[in-house]
């Protein structure tokens, strides 16, 4: 057994992952000891400005100061520290490195869209495995990027990462509270853009099931559900006619943020950029529905992802 920390720092949260790997009759699992998350925004403005804002900043090293604890309680061997959209975007990136190595000791990596793709779909599948010959579509959508990554029981086939997450959509697109109908439609045709550019390299159609991992969808299959408060162990693994998930992320978008506030399962950092989450997944699960001539009419919402990705890659060389 070996005990390992990742910590997933992206546009909107830092998530830490403290967990046991074991290997038993040949399978690699994981035995989660700590999974926190917090809401640090480190991406606020770098849509508009290029910059790391000083304020994200500093919430993001309170996050990191707490997760060094923790790592040096639990005693992990080996710590893995990966940072995705908002700190490829910026001028000044360098700071958060140097922030980051002084307080938890390790070099943070910016990884690459490719990489954070291919993250995500070993952490979603390891949970949830594709069958012989099926095609399984990963969609991580996070606060500055979406990852859409497609693949088998042979692995990655098809990957590719593009500047659309809840946070960009709502400080780009959606100011009104809530948004207008022509917020909202300039929203879905930016949309609408960005999965012509995904379909250039990963073919949507071969699909056989979409699998969406992350804050934002997750947050939507809660609502689905009616959950009288957020429970993982409710939302992991929910598979949910594409109908009804399309109508809670409408809801979700339509809803002011007063009314978000006051959701059992909302946890307060989303409260300003669920509605874009919310209307870039309803965007993307119409587009794929039609691309698939109504072939997938499900969406599985995992509560395993690229945390769990980094975590495995420790024990497999993953990188």
């Amino acid at each position: 057994m070996m005990r390992v920390a990742a910590v997933d720092c992206g546009t909107n949260s830092v998530r830490l992952l403290i967990a046991d790997i074991t290997h038993e009759d040949g399978i690699t699992r994981l035995v989660d000891v700590e999974r926190l998350m917090r809401v640090a925004r480190l991406g606020q403005g770098v849509d508009a400005t290029g910059r790391l804002a000083p304020e994200a900043l500093a919430r993001t090293f309170a996050a990191v100061e707490e997760y060094a604890d923790l790592i040096r309680d639990h005693g992990a061997a080996t710590v893995r520290f990966v940072a995705t959209s908002a700190t490829r975007d910026a001028s000044n990136r360098q700071e958060f490195v140097d922030g980051v190595r002084h307080r938890l000791g390790v070099e943070p990596e910016v990884v690459s869209g490719a990489e954070e793709a291919a993250l995500s779909f070993a952490g979603a599948v390891s949970v949830l495995p594709p069958a012989a010959g099926e095609k399984i579509l990963v969609v991580d959508l996070g606060g500055g990027s979406t990852e859409f990554v497609l693949g088998g029981d042979g692995g990655v086939e098809a990957a590719l990462s593009v500047d659309m997450g809840c946070v960009r959509f709502t400080e780009r697109f959606l100011h009104g509270d809530p948004p207008t109908a022509e917020e909202i439609a300039a929203a879905e045709a930016e949309v609408a853009r960005q999965l012509d550019t995904v379909m250039l390299s990963v073919p949507l159609d071969a699909t056989d099931r979409v699998i969406g991992v992350a804050g934002t969808i997750t947050t939507v299959a809660a609502h689905a559900l009616d959950l009288n408060s957020y429970r993982p162990d409710a939302i992991d693994g929910t598979e949910l006619p594409i109908g009804v998930v399309e109508a809670a992320a409408s809801e979700l978008l339509g809803f002011s943020r007063s009314w978000r506030e006051n959701l059992p399962f909302m946890h307060p950092g989303r409260v300003d950029v669920i509605g874009a989450g919310a209307l870039i997944w309803r965007c993307i699960l119409q587009r794929l529905e039609a691309e698939t001539g109504g072939r997938v009419r499900t969406a599985v919402a995992s509560e395993h992802d690229i945390l769990d990705g980094i975590a495995l890659g420790l024990a497999e060389g993953y990188r």
